[in-house]
Order: C-alpha cells, then sequence, then structure tokens
C-alpha cells in the first residue's frame, strides 16, 4: 500500500513536472515564453544616486509611460553611495525576474576603473535593456563668482587654484569625471568638495558655499534660466538648444574638455530574454512619447533613437565607454576607496 502510494506521488510530481515544461516552452532563461505573464507585480527601478539629481530626473520621466505600455506599476528607488557602486551592487545580484531595473548613467563605465575591489562586472553580470539619453554637461559657478568667461576662469583656476573649491557629487560621479577632465584640459590641481549627489552640490553652489562644478543640463538649466548661477559653457560639440546664448567648450577655448552623460537600462543577468524585450519595448515607447520629448527638450537633452534604445546599441557603447574611461582614469591616477 505504501509502495502504491508513493509510485502515486511520483507520478503527479512527474506529470507537474511536464506540464510546468509545456507552460514555460520547455526553456530557461531566454526562453520560450517565459515573460508571458510579465509583469504581474510591481517593477522597481533603481536609481544609485540622490532623488532629484539628473539621473533621478530622467528615470522618473519615463517611468510612467513605461508602466503604461507594460500594464503595471513602476516604482522608481533611490540607492545611494559609491559612485553609485552600492545600487549597481544591489541590482546585480537581485532575482534575475525583470522586477528589479537598474537606470545608470556613465559611471557604470568608469566605475571598473576608478574601485579595484567592485563587486560586479559590467558586461558579464548585466543584461542591457537599451540606451535611454545622452545628456550635455555644463560648467556654472556661484552667481557672484569673478571669471566673466570660461578663458576668465581658466586664468583664475591656475593663479587660485589652492584655495578654488570644485563641487562634484562623489568620486565616480558625472560631475568628479567633468571635474576631472577640466583639471586635466587646464593643467592644475583644485580643491575638491564631495557631495552625496549634484542636488545638495548645486544647492551650496547657489548658495555661494562653493566655487564652480560641473553638472548635467537637466540639473542646471531652471538654475541657469533664473539666474541663480553663472554659466560658462556646454561640453558638448553643439551648442544647447534650451541654452542657446551658452558657448560650447570647444568655442570658449576648451576643445579638449568635451564629455555627455549618457544613460541606460540594465537587468540582472540571466533575465529571460523575453522579460528582456518587453522591457525594451517599453522603453521605446516612453521615449516616444511627446510628453517624455517635452520635458527632456525643457533641459537640453532628448531622448536618444529607436535603434540605439535597444540592447545590442546598449552593449556596445559601454564596451567603448569602458575603454575610454579606463584610459583616462587611469593617466590621471584616480581611485575611489
Amino acid at each position: 500500500m505504501r509502495r502504491t502510494r508513493a509510485a502515486t506521488i511520483a507520478a503527479i510530481g512527474v506529470l507537474s513536472l511536464v506540464a510546468a515544461c509545456s507552460d514555460n516552452g520547455g526553456g530557461a532563461s531566454g526562453g520560450g515564453n517565459a515573460g508571458s505573464n510579465y509583469p504581474d507585480q510591481n517593477i522597481t527601478i533603481v536609481v544609485p544616486f540622490s532623488a532629484g539629481g539628473p539621473t533621478d530626473t530622467v528615470t522618473r520621466m519615463i517611468a510612467d509611460p513605461m508602466a503604461k505600455k507594460l500594464g503595471g506599476k513602476v516604482v522608481v528607488q533611490n540607492v545611494e553611495g559609491a559612485g553609485g557602486t552600492v545600487g549597481a551592487g544591489e541590482v546585480a545580484r537581485a532575482e534575475p525576474d525583470g522586477y528589479t531595473v537598474l537606470m545608470h548613467h556613465i559611471g557604470m563605465s568608469t566605475a571598473p576603473a576608478l574601485y579595484a575591489d567592485l563587486g560586479y562586472k559590467p558586461l558579464e553580470d548585466f543584461e542591457m535593456v537599451g540606451l535611454v539619453t545622452e545628456v550635455p554637461m555644463t560648467i556654472v559657478a556661484k552667481k557672484d563668482f569673478q571669471p566673466a568667461t570660461l578663458q576668465d576662469l581658466v586664468t583664475y583656476v591656475k593663479a587660485n587654484a589652492s584655495k578654488v573649491t570644485l563641487a562634484n557629487a562623489g568620486i565616480g560621479a558625472a560631475s568628479h569625471l567633468c571635474g576631472l577632465l577640466f583639471q586635466t584640459a587646464t593643467g592644475t590641481k583644485l580643491q575638491e568638495v564631495p557631495y552625496e549627489g549634484t542636488g545638495p552640490a548645486l544647492t551650496d553652489l547657489v548658495g555661494g558655499q562653493v566655487d564652480f562644478m560641473c553638472d548635467q543640463t537637466t540639473n542646471t538649466s531652471g538654475q541657469i534660466a533664473a539666474g541663480k548661477v553663472k554659466a560658462y559653457a556646454v561640453t558638448t560639440p553643439e551648442r544647447v538648444k534650451s541654452l542657446p546664448d551658452l558657448p560650447t567648450t570647444a568655442e570658449a577655448g576648451l576643445p579638449n574638455l568635451q564629455v555627455s552623460v549618457w544613460h541606460g537600462l540594465y537587468v540582472p543577468k540571466g533575465t529571460p530574454a523575453d522579460v528582456v524585450q518587453k522591457l525594451t519595448e517599453a522603453l521605446k515607447v516612453a521615449l516616444a512619447d511627446q510628453a517624455v520629448v517635452d520635458q527632456m527638450a525643457k533641459l537640453g537633452t532628448a531622448p536618444v533613437s529607436a535603434e540605439d534604445a535597444t540592447p545590442e546599441a546598449h552593449r556596445a557603447k559601454l564596451e567603448e565607454q569602458l575603454a575610454t574611461w579606463a584610459k583616462v582614469i587611469g593617466d590621471a591616477g584616480v581611485k575611489a576607496s
């Protein structure tokens, strides 16, 4: 009787396994229709920087239209620390089911060169969803700072390097990288003042507590328009439509200082291919949303093309940027503790 009962249980188990394989197309990660019911719970997009900063702003722009396309709810969670590596590390270790997504910027390509003990590998521990936007940076100062132009600023910092304060959002942040390039381009070593995010850094700049900084147009356009900061240049080859009177660094005399902050969406390695595809499709819909286009335009940026909002274009960009920044950071001898 016990043998008959055991055989029955075993048979039920085999039938259940067969049914499960049939429901999932018999595949593992990346196969069949593993994401057919996706999403059936909230999706969290982790922003590895402070609320109110540029990356957070971009994320919140696309969250609602993505949610509408996916038919679920998207929650934005800020996980700060160590130049974005804390939040990125959490996502790398998360369940690869598509419910934990990472929005990261250029810092994903600089972290391996900055951190000797980085707990993840960008190309190996994530699946790419697609690029989002490439944001120009601006060089801005407290409104009563003495230099009037970028060339004046260069002359001034060379003569006063020991007392000029350069704010940033911490080692590895976009503002830190841009500041590093400024110092390299001008041959100076300035007094850097790191903050936990560009939000508080810009607040202190507006308040006159620090002298100048680099920051993304998504964070500075409003302050520039309101006259709360002095703006010297944008760090892109062409002028920004929302700031037409602001010269480029090349026009203003620093052609070697060019940097923009690209953003992309990631999920943990092993996330099923059909889930990644759904996220990519939702991203494309969000980037084509006119409200998103208009919001980005006001902040001096624009969505990437549909061709760039893909895993393939995203991976190619990351590979190229990893190589570029490994050299820049290596040459500068900068390391994060």
